[in-house]
Formats: C-alpha cells, structure tokens, sequence
C-alpha cells in the first residue's frame, strides 16, 4: 500500500491492515558511475519496499531522498541539505506518520553514505518521549549475502558497480545505459589515503573514489538484479514481521522516559546469567 495513492477514506483501513506499521524507503540524489540515474539509490529502497509489501501488508511512505550525501557535491545533481536540516526534516517526518496512526515507523536505507546518520538518528530517539518506536533495517540478511556470494562476477564493488547496476536494470531498465557502463573503466579505488590506514576522516571516500564510481557496472545483469530484489524484499518482510510482532521495545521505550523523568538510583537488574 502506498501512502500517496491511499484516499483520505481508505487510510483509516491501511493503517490497521498493516497494523500500525509504516515503511520509509531512503535514498538520495547522486552520481552512480555515467550508466546510472541519479535516483538509483531511491529507485531501489522504493522497488524493495513494493515487493515487500507484497509479501507483508504495510504502508510505504512516499518517495524520500532527503539524507547524507556531502560526500558527492562536487557532481552535478547532487542534492546536500545541511546536516541539522536533514535531522529535523526526518524526525518531522517520522511525528507526522505518527500523528497519522501509525506506532512503528520502519526506515529502510537505500544509500551506504547513510549508516552513520541513520544509526545516530535512531539514538536520537531517546531525545524526548514518543508513543511511537523508530527501527532501522539492515541492508540485507545471509540470504542477501549468499546471492551475491553465488553470483559475483567483479572482484570488488561498492557503488554503481554490478549489484546496484544490476538491481536497476530489473527494477527500472529504462533508465539503464549498459553502452555506457561497458564503455567507462571499472573503478577499483586510488590508493590516495592508504597511508592513514587506522584513522577515520571522510575524505577518504573522495581520496579512492574522486568520480563516485566504485566497481564494475558492466558485469550487472537483469536476472542477478531480479534474485537480489527478491532476496532484499523477503528480508525486509521478515523483518517487518518480527516488527509487528514486537511488544517490547514500545513497553521499554515507556519504562525508560518513566525513569527519565523522575531519575532514582535503583539496582533492579533482570539479568540472571
């Protein structure tokens, strides 16, 4: 069910058959090798979204691309909102399908360049008390991993290689150029930032990656893309099962902001191991 085609009358309904859970696909505008949209990312946290759908009745939010990508502003089409904006737009985001009847809000992240802002957006939730529960999912699970384990043709990819050329071209092959993905050279990464091996600054992505291409676009194909896809969305309607099912982490979330507001030193611990 998507949010956007839903009647006022008919919300009511997906907001119960899907049992108060919401799925928010995120992805971002950004350079994928010359062969790939800009939207990949937000093309195939959408595609993943409406096949798990199929399988587990939830309402997918509209189209969102507003997340973490300074990383690529020095190509063109990029869209970089500032750091504190993509925070507050997020967790307005998430209030307003709160408001609207939902009790758990499922992030799905289509863009690696948001592990981090999402992990911290997730522990921001303990900022203030919330009648609803945020959960982000994993990029994918062992099933995930064995397709691509079983099917890889390139020695390495990471952005705008054979899986996310792959996934695109059984998700949205219009919009695929394989003249251009065989035509431009595989992107193993430059060596610019090897010598810092131990420390962490985010320029190392533009050090080894400067055209924000990562792989080998000309190895993807339709039919690895397909059993990605189907791999990806039966993940995701596990997960949003397990979700459903989920009477803790509400009841703890309750627990917790009870404690916050009247802080008393307690030793109650549970834990019986």
């Amino acid at each position: 069910m998507f949010w956007e085609e839903l009647t006022a009358k008919t919300f009511a309904a997906a907001v119960e058959q899907s049992q108060k859970v919401c799925l928010l696909p995120i992805g971002v505008m950004e350079r994928h090798g010359d062969h790939l949209p800009l939207g990949t990312d937000l093309y195939l946290a959408r595609a993943v979204a409406a096949r798990a759908a199929e399988l587990e009745p939830v309402v997918v939010f509209p189209p969102y691309y507003f997340s973490q990508i300074f990383e690529a502003m020095h190509h063109p089409g990029t869209v970089a909102l500032p750091s504190t904006l993509l925070m507050q737009v997020l967790q307005a985001i998430c209030d307003e399908i709160a408001r609207n009847g939902f009790t758990k809000i499922v992030l799905l992240n289509g863009h690696g360049g948001n592990d981090f802002f999402l992990r911290y957006f997730c522990q921001t939730q303990l900022e203030r008390r919330k009648d609803y529960a945020v959960y982000l999912l994993d990029r994918g699970g062992a099933e995930v991993g064995a397709v691509m384990k079983q099917h890889a043709e390139s020695k390495f990819d990471w952005h705008g290689g054979e899986w996310e050329t792959s996934t695109m071209l059984a998700a949205r092959p219009d919009l695929v150029n394989m003249e251009e993905a065989r035509r431009q050279p595989p992107a193993w990464g430059e060596p610019r930032f090897d010598h810092m091996q131990g420390a962490y600054t985010f320029i190392y992505w533009y050090a080894r990656f400067p055209d924000h291409y990562a792989g080998d676009g000309a190895c993807g194909s339709e039919e690895k893309g397909r059993l990605m896809l189907e791999a990806q969305a039966r993940f995701a309607a596990e997960m949003i099962r397990k979700i459903k099912a989920d009477a803790t982490t509400l009841a703890l979330q309750d627990e917790f902001f009870g404690r916050v507001e009247k802080p008393v030193y307690r030793t109650d611990r549970t834990d019986k191991r």
